[in-house]
This record gives C-alpha cells, sequence and structure tokens, in this order.
C-alpha cells in the first residue's frame, strides 16, 4: 500500500493543518485590525477537529455497521467500497469473510431445516413441539390431521378444540406414557409419550402421539378369537361326554321308543346307569372348576399395597413348599440384596407358589434339580427372579404361555401365567420370561420404581 494510502498518514497531515491554523491563529490573536481573520481562522479550525473525529470514527461506523449486520442476520452487506477500505483493507477482508461465512451457515441451517421438516411430515407418527407450555412451534401433517388442528399455533385454542387431549397431556406434566381417546371426525385412540427439555432458558415439551385404535381393535379381535376358542375345546370335552352318556342312558331305559318296564331292569342296567351318572357328575364338575378358574381370572381384587421383609417372605414360601421339594428332591436356595419391597403379600405368596410349582413340574427327571429365588435392584427398579435347570420352554410355545387355560401340562388349568401377569399388571409391573429348552428357565417379576 502506498504511503499516503495509509490511515496514520492521513490522520498526520490532518493535525498538521490543524497545527498550522491553530499557529496563525495564535499569531494574529488580539489584534483587532484582523478581527474577521480571527473569525474565518476559528472556522477553520473547528471545521478541521471535526473532519478529524470524522475521519478516526469511520472505523467505529465500520465495525458498528458490522456487528449490526450480524445481530440483524443481515448478510448482504459488503466491505468492499468502504471508504477506509484502503486503510483497513485487512479488517475490511476479514469482515467480509466472516460475513460470507455466517451466510454460507444461515443457508446450510436454512436447508437443513427445510429437509428435516420435509422428514417430519413423512413420518406417520403425530408430533407437535410445545414452547413454555403455550406456543406450539411444531405440528407435523400427520398431528393436524390427527387432531384436525391445522394452523393452530396456541395450546389454548387446541385445548378448545380437544379439551380432553389437552388435559391427558398437562396430568403427564413433564414426561410419561398413556393411552388417550379423543373424538375428530371419529373416535381415535392415541398412544401419547411425552418428553420434557430446557434450551436457551425456555422449556420444551416433545409430545409423540400414533392412533392405534385398529391395532387395538385387531389384537381385542384375535384374543377374542382365542379366547372363545379354548372356551369351545373345554365345553365341548365336557358336554360330548356328558351328551353321549345321556343318550345311551335313554337308550338303556327305552326299547322302540317307549320305556321299558322296571321288572326288565337288572343288576347289570343299574351298574352301568351308576356308572354313567358317576361320569356325568365328574365332567359337570370339572366344567364348574374351569368356570371357577375364569372367574379367578375376571375378578382379581387390586392389590392392598405394604413394604414386605423380602427374605421373611421367601423363607415362608420355602416353608410351605418344603414338603413338595422333598418329594422331588429338589433345593431351592433363596437370596436377596434388598430388605423390602412395596407389594400385596397375599397377592405374590399365589404367585410364587405357583411359579415355583410349575419349575417343580418342569425339573421331573432332570439330573441335580434346583430352584433359585433371588430378589435385587436393576435400573432403579425391584425384581424378584425364579430360576430353574428344568426342560425350559420350547419357542413355539413362548407365545402361548400367557394365553388364558393355555397349558402343557396334563393336569393344569392354564391360568397360573395369565393369573401372574395379571397381578404385576395391578402392581404396576411385568413378567418377564427367559428360557431355552433343556436349558432351564427364568421369570422375572419387575416391580415399579421402589
Amino acid at each position: 500500500m502506498k504511503f499516503y494510502k495509509k490511515f496514520s498518514f492521513k490522520v498526520i497531515i490532518r493535525i498538521v493543518f490543524i497545527l498550522i491554523v491553530m499557529i496563525a491563529f495564535a499569531r494574529i490573536f488580539g489584534d483587532p485590525r484582523l478581527f474577521f481573520n480571527h473569525i474565518i481562522l476559528s472556522i477553520v479550525l473547528i471545521v478541521q477537529v471535526w473532519e478529524l473525529l470524522r475521519f478516526i470514527n469511520m472505523t467505529n461506523r465500520e465495525l458498528a455497521k458490522f456487528l449490526l449486520s450480524i445481530k440483524h442476520k443481515d448478510f448482504t452487506v459488503n466491505f468492499n467500497k468502504s471508504p477506509v477500505s484502503e486503510s483497513f483493507k485487512e479488517l475490511n477482508q476479514s469482515f467480509n469473510e466472516i460475513i460470507t461465512s455466517y451466510k454460507q451457515a444461515q443457508i446450510a441451517n436454512e436447508g437443513q431445516f427445510h429437509y428435516l421438516q420435509m422428514v417430519v411430515n413423512h413420518i406417520n407418527v403425530g408430533i407437535m413441539s410445545l414452547e413454555n407450555d403455550i406456543d406450539i412451534v411444531l405440528m407435523n401433517q400427520t398431528a393436524e390431521n390427527l387432531l384436525q388442528a391445522k394452523g393452530i399455533k396456541n395450546w389454548n385454542i387446541l385445548k378448545g378444540k380437544h379439551a380432553s387431549f389437552v388435559y391427558e397431556i398437562n396430568q403427564l406434566q413433564n414426561s410419561g406414557r398413556k393411552l388417550v381417546s379423543i373424538e375428530s371426525g371419529s373416535n381415535r385412540t392415541l398412544s401419547v409419550e411425552v418428553n420434557s427439555m430446557q434450551l436457551l432458558g425456555k422449556t420444551y415439551k416433545l409430545i409423540t402421539f400414533q392412533d392405534i385404535k385398529d391395532e387395538i381393535e385387531q389384537t381385542e379381535l384375535e384374543a377374542w378369537h382365542k379366547l372363545i376358542r379354548i372356551l369351545t375345546h373345554e365345553i365341548m370335552n365336557s358336554a360330548t361326554p356328558i351328551s353321549s352318556l345321556t343318550e345311551t342312558m335313554q337308550g338303556m331305559l327305552s326299547k322302540n321308543g317307549e320305556q321299558i318296564p322296571l321288572s326288565d331292569l337288572n343288576e347289570e342296567i343299574i351298574e352301568d346307569l351308576r356308572f354313567s351318572l358317576k361320569t356325568i357328575q365328574k365332567r359337570s364338575d370339572g366344567m364348574l372348576a374351569f368356570i371357577d378358574d375364569y372367574r379367578k381370572l375376571t375378578k382379581i381384587a387390586n392389590p392392598k399395597l405394604e413394604m414386605v421383609q423380602v427374605m421373611e417372605l421367601f423363607a415362608d414360601i420355602k416353608l410351605l413348599m418344603k414338603k413338595q421339594l422333598d418329594e422331588h428332591d429338589i433345593s431351592l436356595t433363596i437370596d436377596t440384596s434388598i430388605s423390602d419391597i412395596l407389594l400385596d403379600r397375599h397377592l405374590l405368596e399365589q404367585v410364587l407358589i405357583n411359579l415355583i410349582t410349575n419349575s417343580i413340574h418342569a425339573l421331573h427327571g432332570r439330573p441335580s434339580p434346583f430352584i433359585e429365588l433371588r430378589a435385587e435392584k436393576r435400573e432403579q427398579r425391584a425384581v424378584i427372579s425364579i430360576k430353574d435347570n428344568g426342560q425350559g420352554i420350547p419357542k413355539k410355545e413362548m407365545s402361548q404361555v400367557f394365553v388364558p387355560f393355555y397349558s402343557t401340562k396334563k393336569q393344569g388349568s392354564g391360568i397360573g401365567l395369565s393369573l401372574t401377569k395379571q397381578i404385576m399388571y395391578l402392581h404396576g409391573g411385568y413378567i418377564k420370561i427367559e428360557s431355552e429348552e433343556g436349558e432351564g428357565t427364568e421369570i422375572k417379576l419387575v416391580f415399579r420404581n421402589q
């Protein structure tokens, strides 16, 4: 850069001119004959000082211009034709590079935003983002269609359209999952999940939901088909021999469509009738027992939760099962790393007895049979596990183990695991089965957060 174009040179020249004017002003100061010269030199001095300040402040104005463009995201400005561009070429070049980088970053962000918006709108799950529980900052097309809420940007406005939906979301507060029923053209059942996060001093709530009414109806229909098939099978198994025996008894008491005389009855006929009546009674009792088992499945009382000492519970179960375990030469070990669990003792005793009984049957004929009863904490949840080295459950039967009245045992009622599943559900937990055929089975009872 040429010397005379440097910023410092231009400042020095202006200062020199100011000094010359000041010297001239000093030489004529006090001479009344040169009064108008005083005025002219004063004006020239003021103009020179103003020009010096204006020239120096050019850099500040350029810097302010640069910062304002960043603040307002105005990336159309450039500094190539700046009045000080010759003096501060490198600085202005840096300004232009920063502006260009910001501009490219903004274009990239806009592109990513539109791409993300396109992806979100193509997802077959309703997605909604709520800012500070007031503003709806995001709602994809699926959510708009499910709620028939196109263009709604305020949570309170949505509340006026779907009060029950908004109420259920508010009940979940910052996180949770539940099923919500709404009316939007037709009755819908939504599976809703809520998650929250803090970002830049604002609270964002992400709400995702999906219409699962068809899936629920399909599952219910399949469940009904299974239940009806099982009920029909059990009833037919009992009703068929009863009907057959009744017809046989009528045949023994009639001939050519007419009742035989009492004199024709003999000991053999009477014995056959007694045998048939006993069989009918036995099958009738079996049907009553089956109906009672069905009643048990549909009438489980709500659990009365209390803190129960785990080791004491295990010791009582071991004592109750001691006779059966000794008869089959099975060792039962108990262990716990937690002191107590919130549960209904009566219901859980029933569950543990059923599961240990199942293990005893599975251990029939196995070498060195054993059962382990253990309680521990896993991921902040209490878990009770029953493990054996029995025959295991074949893969083809794993999907059927929780079906009511399904049993692989000849004398089994098929309600043990169904009852266990319902009891664990009432406790806010669930049951998990891990089994390999020939390798044994482990059943885990997972309770709600303790």
